[in-house]
């Protein structure tokens, strides 16, 4: 599973946040991993410059094999929430459609 990790120009995407990407998304995702091929990570500063409440926007978009594009979003203070919060529910959205696809087969 390749992990591509994205920012915007408020969000500078050095070595710690690529790292603290990486590991929010293998702990959440690392039991999928065999089903998919890339998990892109978007994070945008949505005030710009300006602070305020639940101001990071993370999106998580998975390419499971052989299906489309699953993507989901989490708002938060900071970025590690961001993260935990979108990985948390790619993490039940996947599951529940890998588990309608098994049911299927």
């Amino acid at each position: 599973m390749q992990i591509q990790v994205n920012t915007d120009n408020f969000i500078h995407g050095d070595t710690r946040v690529i790292e603290v990407a990486e590991r929010a998304v293998t702990q959440d995702l690392d039991h999928l991993s065999e089903r998919l091929t890339r998990i892109e990570v978007h994070l945008k500063d949505q005030n710009a410059d300006k602070h305020g409440p639940d101001h990071i926007r993370c999106t998580l978009e998975a390419r499971p094999r052989g299906m489309g594009p699953m993507s989901a979003h989490h708002d938060a203070a900071d970025i590690s929430a961001a993260l935990k919060g979108a990985a948390k529910k790619l993490r039940s959205r996947l599951s529940s459609e890998f588990g309608k696809a098994d049911q299927h087969r």
